[in-house]
């Protein structure tokens, strides 16, 4: 069993930062079905980012008989609380008149695992319902309270421009991996999974392997030099750490755990790269130590003393010296920078969201905010209402509110055959269907063409603009262009899905003068208001360092125009509106940084603006 492992240990701490070859993920991706078929429980689960097809349905196979006859319960994203948690089987009670109670999914997974399918998909409540029993271990319902303790494997389909898993769902699965680049050949390669007794052996080896409060302390110190805020990560890491030693029939984690786990764990999670730590300068100053005598022989001796051995044997049946605390962090550090992949420092920065104003990631296909209707959308759950204007009556779930009180509700005078056959319906049994509908969504730029660097900068929002109004077309958004410069804001581009007549806009705009910023936001807020009475969503992007030196009247001077542009910014600040600042100074600018903590948006400090990286940016804005 160690041998087989061999080949599956993490790279070194120094390799250089690159993307894993597919035929390193599968292996990976086979290491971890045995860690699933130790432990399916202890840490969390997984996040597999993986389409639909033969690599994905593979592992699931796989990892299907590594559990064997524990449960490997699928569970579609669009389910109900209901059949999750369990809830009044409809048919046994309308035929027998009986309350009779059905185990939802979770039940049903207990000791298991839960394929969330298209698990980005998956709404906010029934994220919620779901990490609440899988915190407790235990899942409550009107006939009391049972265990249920599972893992999940969240199969996440969304492609790179688009946000995966909720934030609440990710943090609780211990492993992030993609299978996006192992190809169906190298599928093909799998490793032997743990026979019968081989599962028992590990699993008693689990509970014996210790962990000393160094290599905690270690996890610890790499997960905040990498920027993770969550204690969870760590934990998460400790408990792969000692599965991976169980594996390899150690009594206690070594390093190779830990740097796996790090690679695991912490790397995927990673939001800053931890700067290089530069070796302390060599003393030029102090003197060479002292030649030092040699030592005296010794005179032989006469008894039968055997005498020491040589200072190579010696040196040899000495253990090795152990780490310290932060050379072991150093190392943990390293392994896990190792393994970032690439531009996962940018979808971290672009992922987090207003949270003055709740403005939710952005999920796969959809823009807009969302907005409650009768007849048309996403069907949501039913709630309980009257049927009427407009409203449509959700029978299945009347029926559901009716049955249990079917006993409560017979007459004396009725007979037990028409009783059967008779359902009593109350005004308080009726629920009504709801659905949700996006509303498209328009993002307004508003340019900076000031200063002597306007035509690199117009360069650059040209090039992202283009790039948005190619993804525009699927998703069905527009984009306005505002320019600001000398004594007035302009709407260059009205909006529009048009590539063409956004090319034209932008390819005449002149640079240089004064920046009023002060009007260039109170033209963007009333060009919100024009898109809302449209029936769209707006959303702002300034491109601009901050520097206001126009006011309102159009009049030159700093400190009434920074006045006017943060009153114009605490306006925004009382919208329902999303907003990003990006900022082109040459280093972040702090007048950049007030003014759209003021506005309450995200602030992207971007001194070199790629087109790329700012079309990623606006993505994170279709909320």
């Amino acid at each position: 069993m160690t041998q087989d492992l061999g080949t599956l240990t993490p790279p070194a701490a120094g390799d250089a930062q690159q993307d894993a070859p597919p035929s390193a993920i599968w292996s990976d991706a086979q290491l971890l079905l045995l860690a699933l078929q130790v432990d399916p429980v202890g840490f969390g689960g997984v996040w597999l980012r993986a389409g639909h097809g033969p690599v994905r349905e593979a592992w699931l196979a796989q990892l299907a008989r590594a559990l064997g006859p524990r449960p490997l319960v699928k569970v579609p994203h669009h389910i109900d609380s209901e059949r999750l948690l369990g809830g009044t089987d409809l048919t046994h009670t309308l035929q027998t008149g009986a309350l009779q109670w059905q185990d939802g999914v979770l039940a049903t997974a207990h000791g298991g695992i839960v394929a969330l399918a298209m698990a980005e998909r998956l709404s906010v409540g029934t994220a919620a319902q779901m990490l609440y029993t899988l915190e407790r271990g235990r899942i409550r319902h009107r006939q009391g309270e049972q265990d249920c303790r599972f893992g999940i494997v969240a199969l996440d389909e969304s492609g790179e421009d688009e946000p995966g898993l909720a934030p609440a769902l990710s943090e609780r699965l211990g492993v992030w991996i993609s299978l996006d680049t192992v190809s169906r050949f190298d599928s093909l390669n799998t490793l032997e999974l743990l026979s019968p007794e081989e599962l028992a052996r590990t699993q008693s080896d689990l509970k014996k392997v210790g962990v000393q409060d160094q290599d905690v302390g270690a996890l610890c110190q790499a997960a905040l030099a990498l920027g993770i805020d969550s204690l969870r990560a760590p934990l998460l890491a400790v408990q792969v750490a000692r599965v991976h030693a169980a594996l390899n029939q150690r009594e206690a984690v070594a390093q190779e755990d830990l740097a796996l786990a790090a690679r695991w764990v912490l790397a995927p999670r990673a939001t800053v790269v931890p700067a290089p730590q530069e070796p302390p300068p060599e003393s030029t100053d102090s003197e060479p130590p002292p030649p030092q005598e040699p030592p005296a022989q010794e005179e032989p001796q006469d008894d039968d003393t055997p005498a020491p051995p040589p200072p190579d044997e010696q040196g040899e049946s000495e253990q090795p010296e152990m780490p310290s605390d932060q050379e072991l962090a150093e190392m943990l550090i390293a392994a896990a920078v190792a393994a970032l992949p690439p531009h996962l420092l940018d979808r971290m920065l672009l992922q987090r969201q207003n949270a003055l104003k709740g403005v939710r990631a952005a999920q796969s296909g959809s823009s807009g905010q969302a907005q409650k209707h009768k007849m048309r959308g996403r069907p949501l759950s039913p709630r309980a209402g009257k049927p009427h204007a407009g409203a449509r009556l959700h029978l299945l779930a009347t029926l559901r509110a009716a049955a249990p009180k079917q006993k409560l509700r017979r007459t004396p005078a009725s007979s037990p055959a028409v009783a059967r056959n008779r359902i009593s319906l109350w005004p308080e049994d009726f629920h009504i269907q709801r659905f949700e509908q996006r509303s498209p969504s328009c993002l307004i730029f508003a340019i900076d063409a000031s200063g002597s660097a306007a035509l690199e900068r117009l360069a650059e929002a040209k090039g992202a603009v283009e790039i948005l109004l190619q993804q525009s077309y699927a998703r069905r958004d527009s984009v306005c262009v505002l320019a600001f410069r000398g004594a007035k804001a302009e709407v260059l581009l009205p909006p529009t899905r048009s590539l063409v007549r956004a090319k034209r806009a932008l390819a005449g705009l002149p640079g240089g003068g004064g920046t009023p910023l002060a009007l260039a936001l109170q033209r963007g807020l009333e060009q919100a208001m024009q898109v809302q009475r449209a029936g769209m969503t707006p959303s702002l992007v300034v491109l601009s360092d901050g520097r206001a030196n126009i006011d309102l009247a159009g009049l030159g001077g700093r400190a009434q125009a920074g006045a006017d542009a943060l009153a114009l910014a605490q306006r925004w600040a009382l919208s329902p509106w999303a907003a990003l600042w990006i900022d082109t100074a040459p280093k972040p600018e702090p007048l950049a940084q007030a003014l759209a903590r003021t506005m309450g948006a995200q602030y992207l400090p971007m001194p070199y603006v790629q087109a790329q990286r700012m079309a990623a940016a606006m993505q994170t804005l279709r909320s």
